[in-house]
């Protein structure tokens, strides 16, 4: 009982240094290329930075499907070599990480590509800081670890969910422990990204589900967060509005581009917003699901968000209420508590018409104490939530999560 006491005042002192260090931080914007062919329009940008030697940093998927050859080919075509690694695994590890840079090193190279999803593009920003800096991966952990800037990078996301193409930070998992490490730093952001349609639509139905729950969780989370400013919530907003015009349709016809470049803003503008107001439980709680249980991160993130959103509903009301007047879900006629519900039922109406598989195979009380205790360890102290939660609250999370998989 007493933790429970101390640890909320512990995370609030943490979280008042943090929201001074956000406003500190400068969080510098990619050059950004849209549209069809963007990601060939990019690769004729960067041969006129004079690069020699690039890195393709990607995963073997992508490789085997031929995704990498036509960006490849478009370098060597501008005199630019190419190095390809395409040993990237979901949620990078710092061997993945340290191998890619010993393969840049070995191979003198002087920019970085990434091709792939949020591992891949995370997976590169480590490689590029850690190429100038005398600095492991490993040391790179944490807030403002480095003193030079980052080799030049550049991204072409294939998915639309991350955001990773315009955060500051990225994610490096322990192999051994499977706990996820940030590495928080403005010079890892890229240079400049295409958000490229052509490229995207090759993603399979789940896969543009489960990516673009991530981007609206992303936005849900900066939308309610206490850091929230004017500026994220225009990109929170913004984001949130395009999710809920566009991704069912995507998820429809894989082809159609105007949904695909929708979804690439959303996922950006999710990016945006974060750089600022960090996250929330349904991360803390859907990260620890990935970790005991393999479940991919945007399933996981659509397992959780809403009960997450039903614990919010009382203390974040206004904030929700906003957001679906902002939605058009509500009129200023209704009440904030009946706005409030128009907002959840949306989302979980979208939830349930996506093709997203919302059962966790294996899941066992027995972890619960474990999972509960990793997600306050994650949350408190750097997520500035509505509402603390406790073990208790959190078990009590996963037990309905455990309940509605039995049935």
């Amino acid at each position: 009982m007493i933790v429970d006491l101390i640890t909320p005042v512990r995370s609030k002192a943490q979280l008042a240094a943090l929201k001074l260090i956000t406003k500190i931080i400068p969080s510098p914007i990619p050059n950004m290329l849209l549209g069809a062919q963007s990601r060939l329009r990019l690769v004729e940008h960067m041969a006129h930075f004079g690069f020699k030697r690039v890195l393709l940093v990607t995963d073997d998927v992508l490789f085997q499907l031929g995704v990498i050859s036509p960006i490849e080919e478009r370098l060597n075509e501008l005199g630019i070599e190419t190095v390809v690694y395409s040993k990237v695994t979901p949620d990078p590890g710092f061997l993945v990480v340290e191998n890619g840079l010993e393969v840049l090193r070995e191979n003198g190279c002087d920019a970085v590509l990434a091709v792939g999803g949020g591992s891949s593009i995370d997976a590169a920003k480590v490689m590029a800081l850690a190429a100038t800096n005398s600095k492991t991966p490993r040391e790179l952990v944490g807030i403002l670890k480095a003193r030079k800037r980052s080799l030049p990078l550049f991204v072409i996301p294939t998915t639309a969910g991350t955001g990773s193409e315009v955060t500051i930070g990225a994610v490096i998992s322990d192999e051994t422990t499977h706990v996820k490490h940030l590495v928080i730093d403005p010079k890892v952001v890229p240079l400049a990204a295409a958000l490229d349609p052509e490229i995207t639509a090759g993603m399979p139905k789940s896969v543009t589900a489960d990516t673009g729950v991530d981007a609206l969780t992303h936005c849900l989370e900066s939308w309610i967060s206490d850091f929230s400013t004017p500026e994220t919530e225009f990109y929170s907003g913004a984001g949130i509005k395009l999710v809920f015009k566009y991704l069912e349709k995507v998820c429809e016809n894989g082809q159609d581009y105007e949904a695909r470049d929708a979804m690439a803003l959303a996922a950006n503008y999710g990016g945006l917003a974060l750089n600022k107001t960090a996250l929330g439980y349904v991360h803390a709680i859907a990260h620890q699901l990935g970790t005991q249980y393999g479940v991919p991160h945007g399933r996981a993130n659509a397992i959780v968000l809403p009960h997450i959103l039903e614990v919010n509903r009382h203390c974040a009301q206004a904030r929700m209420a906003a957001l679906a007047r902002l939605c058009d879900l509500a009129t200023e006629a209704e009440t904030d508590s009946q706005a409030a519900d128009k907002l959840i039922q949306r989302v979980n109406a979208l939830l349930a018409a996506l093709p997203i598989e919302r059962e966790v195979k294996g899941i066992n009380e027995k972890h619960f104490t474990v999972m509960a205790k990793a997600a306050m360890k994650e949350a408190h102290g750097t997520y500035a939530v509505p509402k603390y939660l406790n073990k208790k609250d959190i078990i009590k999370v996963l037990r309905v999560i455990s309940k509605q998989t039995a049935q």
